[in-house]
């Protein structure tokens, strides 16, 4: 608004803003369609819980004939990834929570304590008295100390939220929002769901166990040769997982066993009702290998971007740990001459073995395996080289260049120039020393603004 010109610069897609990034999903998805050709239909896919029901009866099923006398709901196998994520965060809000409470029944104890130590010579009744009008000036002294509400302890200690906080005319904002996502893909659920995306980054949305077995392995297991590929006890893993799945804060330590640990972590993506790539994308993803080699990349890219930010963020947080694990796989030498022992899992490695769990049309059962035809075995070689591409060049998949930044804030122009304004600011105020003040910044947008057209709901600015 003021006419300042911010020179954009590459950035993680994590850093975005909620709306940012469901933006940024639309923008990828008309890139695709109009500059890549993959030769096939592209959607954008579907969040998990739209198939609540069919996932239950697989879930029951499998609950009956593994786990009997099992009484407890899953927490984290077989659950649509974003159902992990919700659990995993209400599991802690609720143990946030109890820290607060117990701080607030620490502080108001060492409140009281002076009172009672100058008052225990006087009379019962003058000290209760003075019990009771103490009583309540530790809550209001205490009252910064309570929980803030989920919403804003979830998107961290921001100014600005979301769209209906920067003007009083939410009509408009609102109106503006709704287009955040595409038309077609706005059910009720999603509109009451998506009613408020935030301008603020959003945590990351990764589940606790997959986050904690890339720890322990990246501590423990680096330098363990066939990691992913020696046997790990059955009881032992079972144990774990089931610890998991009642949502007990597991930690794991060095008495754990890297085999084991390693083992759990491919079975929850084995388990997982939708792959991490997800079903909708299986086709394209196969097809960015008809590319040639330079658009490859790019075309990984935007198809990444069409993930659900639960799935986006998961797969970043596997491939950088498979990226490590594949930088410690040849045998190296230590700086007193000493040979360490390579891992031997390569990028190659790695990729057949994880590949077939992260994207796959659908489960298929031993036999089908055992009898594999010829279509299959190319497909599963396709698969390999997809994933092997991805943790070779993870780093570069998930930073958003400005000409793609400028895309998605030139679609939000023509809805809401407040939110551009104030995303702008933001942004200048990250990248200190490479913004310049220019009279005609504020022409040059406006000029971009009138050189838009609309397209399934939202704005692609001409460059």
């Amino acid at each position: 608004m003021s006419g300042r010109s911010v020179r954009l610069k590459s950035v993680p897609v994590q850093s975005l803003s909620e709306l940012e990034r469901a933006r940024l999903q639309e923008v990828a998805f008309y890139q695709l369609q109009q500059d890549c050709d993959l030769g096939c239909q592209i959607t954008i896919p579907k969040d998990g819980q739209k198939r609540k029901k069919s996932l239950r009866k697989k879930l029951d099923s499998l609950g009956k004939e593994k786990n009997r006398d099992k009484e407890f709901a899953p927490q984290a196998f077989g659950m649509p990834l974003s159902q992990v994520i919700a659990n995993d965060r209400a599991y802690k809000l609720r143990q946030d929570s109890q820290r607060e409470e117990q701080k607030d029944v620490s502080d108001f104890v060492a409140f009281l304590l002076p009172f009672g130590s100058k008052r225990q010579n006087k009379e019962l009744s003058s000290s209760n008295s003075s019990l009771s009008s103490t009583s309540e000036t530790p809550n209001e002294s205490t009252s910064p100390n309570t929980p803030e509400p989920a919403r804003a302890r979830r998107r961290g200690a921001m100014s600005v939220d979301s769209i209906t906080d920067l003007d009083d005319n939410q009509s408009r904002l609102l109106e503006a929002l709704q287009l955040s996502l595409p038309a077609e893909a706005q059910s009720k659920k999603e509109k009451a769901r998506d009613k408020k995306l935030s301008l603020n980054p959003i945590y990351r949305q990764v589940p606790r166990l997959v986050d904690s077995c890339c720890q322990h392995l990246e501590k423990h297991g680096l330098q363990t040769v066939g990691i992913f590929r020696v046997g790990s006890s059955k009881k032992r893993v079972r144990q774990l997982r089931e610890e998991f799945d009642r949502g007990i804060d597991v930690v794991l330590d060095e008495e754990h066993s890297i085999h084991d640990v390693a083992a759990l972590l491919k079975e929850f993506l084995r388990d997982m009702p939708d792959p991490l790539l997800t079903r909708e994308l299986y086709t394209p993803f196969i097809n960015t290998l008809l590319l040639e080699p330079d658009e490859q990349l790019s075309t990984l890219q935007l198809l990444i971007y069409l993930l659900p930010p639960c799935n986006c963020d998961t797969l970043h947080r596997l491939l950088q740990f498979l990226s490590t694990v594949a930088g410690h796989a040849e045998d190296t030498t230590d700086k007193d001459g000493q040979e360490i022992t390579g891992n031997k899992m390569t990028s190659l490695n790695l990729a057949t073995i994880f590949g077939p769990n992260l994207l796959h049309k659908q489960k298929s059962t031993d036999k089908e395996f055992t009898v594999q035809s010829s279509a299959r075995a190319e497909e599963s070689t396709a698969i390999i080289a997809v994933v092997q591409k991805m943790i070779e060049n993870y780093e570069a998949l998930f930073m958003v260049s400005p000409d793609l930044q400028n895309e998605v804030l030139i679609s939000l122009l023509e809805t809401d120039p407040d939110v551009v304004d104030y995303l702008l600011r933001r942004k200048a105020s990250q990248s200190s020393g490479i913004t310049v003040f220019t009279p005609c910044g504020i022409a040059r947008l406006m000029l971009q603004r009138s050189s838009c057209r609309c397209l399934l709901g939202f704005t692609a600015g001409v460059k």
